[in-house]
């Protein structure tokens, strides 16, 4: 630990080695979290014939299995680099164990039945939700041990979305495409599952490298962690970061409502592409237009979070999220190609939603160790993983949401799922092709789930956003390696 004396930023720059080894990582998070949550509903109903809630409450599901496992893994992460002087060895398991899950979650056959088709799918989703959970807990636990220095948190994390921007533009547009390369649904999801699921695995283990260079960088060794190892002593620790830490339940509550939000729009975007817009292929303009304007956003939302401040900078993002997916239930009167410029819009919003609260978390952490070090409690020292378990949990909370959000609206209105290959009673043949017929109540709540909804839960986010009280000066005023 430093005497105290205020460090010198200046000197205190990452390497670009390290910038760009940390960000490749999310490629694995774009993808994760980008296809499951873009075709997996859709798979679940419109191929394997799964009833709209039940698919919401399988993805649910797995989503709580998150939320479940994220504290222990966070507090378990602690330990290990304790232990071990790094937390490299979870995200490594991650990385290798996740492609074997996530391309055995696109490789049921429709013939099994909707039943055993459901639970197959459950099961190796929960096997995918884990592996992601062992790189991604300490994953984000690393951006507080890097660095110390304001501005350059979120430096770091702003090249990180520019690589989880482009991660989701290839996975969002890429994904999709790979899935009709074989010209049949079933084949053509199994090559998506493989070859996504490779890449993710990829990015994940060459990020895995970047826990040796935090630990390097931090000016002793972490302490120990000590106490009982009990499941309960585990969330309890994480419970304890929660009531202790004005700043982290501020930006934890806006960040849950936000990932609800984005959530809601990313679930409902395959429904939007075929019944708002009538081609199953628009999903990837949609993306296109949501993800791309944020290649250029991102380094602009970092200008102006240095001119102003990483809190206003995010509540100028939130704002102009809402504003533009409140704009799109326009849609449910006049459908057509102008949505994608609303889409837009929300994607040079997204960009500040993805950065902001990501490079201020670690300010959270170091402000938590400050204050436990004032505290003389050295028993919460040394816990970033503590609080990247339950940010994850939360994060994880709010995605899943927003799925289960997306399939009840579709099951309140009236929404028709169909078995790849088969026709219902809801289908009408044309001459060449058999096509389902959804009631008009059904696009409609399609629009809704993609616009109203979001919109309400981003003006939501803005109430804890404004408890949040930590400044620049709090944080530029704490030795270089308070975390």
């Amino acid at each position: 630990m430093s005497n105290g004396a205020r460090p010198e930023r200046a000197s205190s720059r990452l390497p670009a080695r390290t910038i760009v080894t940390y960000a490749i990582g999310s490629v694995g998070t774009g993808g994760y979290a980008t296809l499951p949550g873009l075709v997996l509903t859709y798979y679940l109903t419109d191929n394997l014939g799964v009833a709209a809630l039940a698919a919401g409450l399988i993805v649910t599901a797995a989503k709580v299995w998150d939320v479940i496992i994220d504290p222990l893994i966070g507090a378990a992460s602690d330990r290990q680099v304790a232990r071990t002087g790094s937390r490299r060895g979870f995200m490594v398991i991650g990385a290798l164990t996740l492609p074997v899950f996530f391309a055995s979650t696109f490789a049921v056959p429709p013939s099994w039945g909707p039943a055993a088709s459901a639970i197959s799918v459950l099961l190796a989703f929960l096997g995918t939700a884990t592996a992601f959970s062992l790189f991604q807990v300490p994953y984000v636990a690393l951006p507080a041990e890097l660095t110390g220095g304001y501005d350059e948190r979120t430096r770091l994390l702003g090249w990180r979305v520019v690589v989880l921007t482009a991660a989701i533009l290839l996975f969002g547009a890429g994904g999709p495409m790979l899935r009709r390369a074989t010209g049949e649904q079933v084949s053509g999801y199994l090559l998506m599952g493989v070859v996504a699921g490779v890449a993710i695995g990829v990015g994940m283990l060459i990020a895995s490298r970047t826990a040796h260079s935090a630990v390097r960088r931090i000016d002793e060794p972490s302490p120990a962690v000590d106490g009982p190892r009990g499941l309960r002593a585990e969330y309890l620790s994480g419970f304890r970061a929660l009531r202790r830490s004005a700043p982290f339940r501020a930006l934890l509550g806006t960040f849950v409502l936000q990932a609800l939000a984005t959530g809601t729009m990313l679930a409902g975007a395959q429904y939007v592409a075929r019944w708002v817009l009538g081609d199953e292929a628009a999903v990837e303009i949609l993306f296109v237009a949501l993800v791309g304007p944020a290649l250029i956003a991102t380094p602009a939302w970092t200008a102006i979070s240095k001119r102003v401040g990483k809190e206003r900078a995010f509540l100028g993002a939130s704002t102009l999220f809402l504003l533009a997916s409140a704009s799109i239930t326009l849609a449910v009167w006049e459908p057509g190609a102008w949505l994608y410029a609303a889409v837009a819009v929300a994607g040079v919003a997204y960009a500040g939603l993805q950065s902001l609260p990501m490079a201020m978390l670690p300010d959270v952490i170091s402000h938590d160790a400050r204050m436990s070090d004032s505290g003389g409690d050295p028993s919460t020292r040394g816990r970033s993983g503590t609080f990247t378990g339950i940010w994850t949990a939360g994060e994880t909370v709010g995605f899943a949401l927003g799925a289960t959000a997306v399939s009840v609206v579709l099951a309140a209105t009236g929404y028709v799922s169909t078995v790849a290959g088969t026709e219902t009673a809801s289908t009408i043949e044309t001459a060449s092709t058999i096509e389902t017929v959804q009631p008009d109540a059904a696009v409609t709540g399609i629009v809704l789930s993609f616009s109203i909804l979001p919109a309400v839960l981003m003006a939501l986010s803005i109430l804890p956003l404004s408890r949040y009280r930590l400044r620049r000066s709090d944080i530029d005023a704490m030795p270089e390696h308070a975390a």
